[in-house]
């Protein structure tokens, strides 16, 4: 029994002084932060590429800004007095676009390349969380009968919404867009949270559907769109209106029926308010891509009839935005046929931080 205690003494002893003589590993080094905002309004950037030659950020809060690469490898800038806002941004890597892989906010895309900064305004801005009353998303699943697949919306119901039959507002995305982004990136369930907890708007439904009824090829957008925005407004009548319809407590005339859109999107509405106006009353275009005369002569040619359903046809466009001189050659289009519209020409481009204004400035309008 001795020598078996002597004999493990002496394994421990051993075993002790090869731990005393291992490596000890290496400390983990801090993790990267990217973007971190700064008190004095600032914001840092880093990106580690021990390999590259030029790192640049290019972001909708100011000019493109060439990062100073470290001794560790990591590219860094800090750029000052970012305003406030919702922003996209990415990072070029020796000219190739990359996202910020530190900043899990990812803009959603059809095409993911843009990350989010957010930068919180004070007093908060409509699209700010805000401690006030929030609603709610839900996310349905559905097999589309009018284009034979598996498709998804996402639906904002208000605060407190509960047995009164609600109006509906059905608002679609852009080209490069997916049904996630007016709820992720454009943030309409806040905007709608603070237009509704401030009564300047009166609580409804939110809809946001996949604009891409048919999925985008080669083809052009002068082809594809008309196509596209047919294919939606027949499943919008097949199965997202009855899907809605079915699921919530919907005031189901058309006088308490929407539909808004940005760019591609906006195409959507401007068919939609045209082809469909006895469904929809009213009728928000932002930053619109306009469909040809010949894919909405139905409205086109019959304004009296046009005029006498459409409550509101609201068309915006930013003075820098590429569409601006089509917004206007449609325009002068709608007014040589009678067709009934405001239009509102505001500072800006084509970008998020226009069509949340949009957005802001159109729902209060609606369901009056």
């Amino acid at each position: 029994m001795k020598t078996l205690l002597q004999t493990a003494i002496c394994f421990a002893s051993i075993s002790l002084s090869f731990a005393e003589d291992a490596p000890k590993p290496k400390p983990r080094p801090a993790p990267l932060v990217s973007p971190e905002v700064l008190p004095d309004g600032g914001v840092t950037f880093r990106f580690k590429a021990p390999k590259a030659t030029e790192v640049k950020v290019s972001g909708q809060f100011g000019a493109d800004t060439a990062l100073a690469k470290g001794d560790d490898g990591v590219w860094s800038v800090t750029v000052p007095k970012v305003p406030a806002g919702v922003f996209e941004y990415h990072f070029s890597v020796d000219g190739m676009n990359v996202i910020d892989p530190q900043n899990s906010a990812l803009k959603p895309q059809r095409w993911p390349g843009s990350n989010i900064l957010h930068i919180p305004a004070t007093p908060p801005a409509p699209w700010d969380w805000q401690d006030i009353p929030h609603g709610v998303i839900h996310v349905h699943s559905y097999a589309s009968k009018a284009l034979g697949k598996p498709r998804r919306i996402l639906v904002y119901t208000p605060p407190g919404a509960g047995d009164v039959a609600l109006p509906v507002l059905y608002l679609a995305h852009g080209y490069s867009d997916d049904e996630r982004t007016w709820s992720v990136h454009g943030k309409a369930p806040w905007i709608m949270d603070s237009l509704i907890a401030g009564k300047k708007a009166v609580p409804m439904i939110l809809v946001m559907p996949d604009a891409h009824a048919i999925p985008p090829g080669a083809a052009g957008f002068e082809d594809y769109g008309p196509a596209n925005s047919d294919a939606l407004c027949r499943e919008l009548v097949q199965d997202i209106i009855p899907l809605v319809e079915s699921s919530y407590k919907v005031d189901a005339r058309p006088a308490a029926r929407a539909f808004a859109g940005l760019s591609m999107g906006g195409h959507h509405a401007l068919t939609i308010a045209l082809n469909y106006h006895e469904k929809f009353n009213w009728i928000g275009a932002f930053s619109s891509a306009p469909p040809p005369a010949k894919s909405v002569s139905a409205g086109l040619d019959n304004a009296e009839g046009t005029n006498k359903d459409l409550r509101l046809l609201w068309i915006a466009c930013g003075k820098k935005d590429f569409l601006l001189q089509r917004n206007n050659e449609f325009n002068a289009l709608l007014k040589e046929k009678g067709v009934r519209f405001e239009f509102v020409e505001t500072e800006g481009g084509h970008e998020w931080p226009v069509w949340r204004n949009y957005l802001t400035e159109f729902a209060p309008k609606i369901f009056r």
